[in-house]
């Protein structure tokens, strides 16, 4: 759950303060973190990514994932897998030449349990050194717990509750508050470790619930939301938004209960899992990991009874970035710094949102702080997809920002943004492909977001100059009122669209419009 917004003050001059503050990606603390790349070489899979864009909710430039199962059969051999080791060695010779093509200086790379753990999990270490180049730093598990749940804190800043990240050969938690990572504890809970135990079901039950039972001894009661991250979590998820019928397929923040997961977990138990798999689209190699994974994920909500639960896709490499920054940069929003970075790239006049913002803020003064920032959100996204064919650009607007890899968004949010940016260049919304997805917010959200659209759309006609006067709108909600008073120099850029686009938002408001027309 996220502290409640600091309200919202006007926004003046050149640099945006109060709520937003000043835009931070072109700082020289956040452009040095422009192109990052880590490397997680965990019991499973090991993946790269290649961070970009502005540093405080950045962009994967490049993201690939390979499975190696290096920890695959460690409980009874006690080293990596021959096979899996092979491949992740591999694995590290492309990520290197990769690393290379796109001008990184370094790779960060770190190993979790199925390195720190096998008998020859140093000398896979320096194989990698010495045929690569790379140097592979070994954490243990409480690292990686709190590195887990750094990544949780760059999509969540000021996020309180308990982050659990299951790997192939571990489990880890960690509580956050107030933006700090609190205890936090490691176990063998992976389903890698989970698989090799014999006796099947009836012995790993007793195990599973056992180890469980000492975790929460250490962590305490731990009763706000349950913060899921890791592979095994999200095709889980993704098996419950089947399950459901849920029509947003964004694993970000995606929310479950805990009646939920007990119906998925008795979805899967109960299913094909080749022909699950198939409509989920998971790896063969994560399906077969999902049964156990199920298992522990029954115990973790048995025993820690949480609020809510929701899933991240920020993980260990996105802590390892988050260890990178300021505190003046993580301290800022993930949303609006995303925002803004992609104003300032690819709108026609980049700066405009702001005016934009607060030309139409009047339309908004009874509005709650978090819906103010969803506002400001929308005004910065307004002009940034005016490339796209112009009969599409609505729905385009309504994809990109339903799907777009954003942190501190809910998806409720991510319709109510989308919804506005269509209504930005499209008067309705009838008969179009997303009405389903429609449905995730009421009646009243999507008038609001209409309005909000509408708003834009006709304060975009004002477009000359993007920290000039465009005049004033007063709205008086009792009255059903709108007043429109215009700048001088706004007055020929007063035709008949943008007349027709001022009454059309004035229809969506219900209100008598009046436009008073300034003298030079």
């Amino acid at each position: 759950m996220t502290d409640p917004a600091k309200p919202a003050v006007p926004e003046t001059g050149v640099a945006d303060l109060g709520l937003f503050g000043k835009p931070l990606f072109e700082d020289p603390s956040a452009r040095a973190l422009r192109r990052v790349g880590v490397v997680d070489v965990g019991s499973n899979s090991v993946r790269l990514v290649v961070f970009d864009g502005a540093a405080r909710s950045p962009a994967y430039f490049y993201n690939e994932k390979i499975m190696c199962a290096l920890g695959a059969g460690m409980a009874e051999t006690g080293h990596l897998s021959p096979e899996g080791r092979a491949r992740a060695l591999s694995a590290m010779h492309r990520f290197s030449a990769l690393a290379d093509g796109m001008g990184l200086s370094e790779l960060t790379v770190v190993a979790t349990a199925a390195v720190r753990d096998a008998s020859d999990g140093r000398a896979f270490r320096e194989d990698v050194l010495r045929e690569t180049g790379l140097r592979i730093w070994t954490i243990d598990g409480e690292e990686e717990a709190r590195l887990s749940a750094q990544g949780v804190l760059l999509g969540w800043p000021g996020a309180y509750g308990l982050v659990c990240d299951i790997g192939g050969s571990s489990m880890e938690l960690a509580e956050i508050s107030g933006g700090r990572v609190g205890r936090r504890v490691t176990s063998n809970l992976g389903p890698l470790k989970l698989r090799d135990i014999k006796g099947g079901a009836k012995a790993r039950e007793p195990y599973i619930k056992e180890t469980m039972e000492q975790l929460a001894e250490k962590m305490g009661k731990q009763r706000d939301r349950l913060f899921l991250v890791g592979g095994s979590w999200r095709a889980i998820a993704r098996i419950d938004m089947i399950r459901q019928g849920y029509p947003l397929m964004v694993l970000h923040e995606y929310r479950m209960t805990r009646e939920s997961v007990r119906e998925t977990v008795k979805f899967i138990k109960k299913s094909n899992m080749e022909e699950l798999r198939l409509e989920a689209g998971i790896s063969s190699g994560r399906a077969s990991l999902v049964p156990f994974a199920a298992e522990v994920l029954s115990r973790l909500v048995k025993t820690f009874k949480p609020k809510d639960i929701a899933i991240s896709s920020y993980g260990i490499r996105e802590g390892m970035l988050y260890e990178q920054m300021p505190q003046r940069l993580r301290d800022r929003d993930p949303l609006i710094e995303a925002c803004r970075f992609a104003e300032a790239k690819d709108a026609r006049v980049p700066g405009f949102g702001r005016t934009l913002y607060n030309f139409i803020l009047p339309l908004f003064r009874s509005a709650s702080a978090p819906r103010k920032r969803l506002i400001k959100a929308a005004c910065l996204l307004h002009d940034v997809s005016w490339r796209a064919h112009p009969d599409y650009r609505a729905e385009v607007c309504f994809d990109n920002a339903t799907r777009a890899n954003m942190g501190g968004i809910k998806h409720a949010e991510r319709i109510y943004l989308g919804l506005a940016l269509l209504h930005r260049y499209s008067n309705k919304r009838e008969n179009s492909r997303f009405a389903d997805l429609f449905e995730m917010v009421d009646e009243a959200t999507r008038r609001d977001a209409e309005i909000l659209g509408k708003a834009m759309r006709f304060g975009a006609m004002l477009w000359a100059d993007k920290d000039g006067d465009l005049g004033e709108l007063r709205w008086h909600p009792k009255k059903k009122e709108l007043y429109l008073r215009l700048a001088p120099d706004m007055m020929p850029l007063f035709g008949e669209v943008a007349e027709a686009r001022f009454n059309s938002l004035a229809a969506s408001l219900e209100a008598t419009a009046t436009v008073k027309k300034a003298r030079r």
